[in-house]
């Protein structure tokens, strides 16, 4: 793969998220009979990374933690390395044990959401801030309307990835 070949598909990549990124910001929160945001950002990067693999999907995991820490409330930089990690997990999951389809990016997200709502969890839980029911209803409920979106948001990156080169050399 030659670098514009490389330049090209990864660019290509951040124009994709960019309509992830109106839709959480300016839409998805201001719809009244929604009484939560879902998490689209960490889903991109889990659709890239279980469809890239590993590598490919913690440097983008990386590009996306930068933005949710840049879109999202009270994060203090803790997302850019969550997702990078997130991103090489389910990335390294679906490549080894998972398979590379939606079923995979399904279960690779649940994954990823709990994971990092349950450290979220704990922090709060360790400052003494909430109540672990109330968290805990409060997460589950962000789980599972985030899994919703799992559907257009992998179908968006799939036919990104059926359209650019194939080989990432990292």
């Amino acid at each position: 793969m030659t670098t514009q070949d490389f330049l090209i598909k990864w660019g290509v990549y951040g124009l994709a998220l960019l309509p992830v990124w109106f839709c959480q910001a300016f839409v998805l929160n201001r719809l009244p009979f929604l009484p939560l945001t879902p998490m689209l950002l960490p889903l991109a990067a889990v659709c890239v990374a279980v469809l890239e693999g590993a590598v490919a999907g913690a440097g983008f995991g990386l590009a996306v933690g930068a933005l949710c820490d840049a879109v999202y409330f009270g994060t203090d930089g803790a997302m850019t390395v969550g997702v990078c990690v997130v991103g090489m997990a389910a990335g390294a999951l679906a490549q080894y044990l998972l398979r590379q389809n939606l079923l995979g990016c399904l279960l690779c997200s649940l994954l990823s959401l709990a994971a990092m709502d349950g450290i979220r969890i704990l922090a709060r839980l360790f400052w003494g801030d909430w109540e672990l029911g109330a968290m805990l209803s409060l997460a589950g409920r962000e789980i599972l309307l985030s899994l919703i979106f799992v559907f257009p948001v992998y179908a968006l990156f799939l036919w990104v990835y059926r359209r650019v080169p194939k080989k990432t050399v990292l």
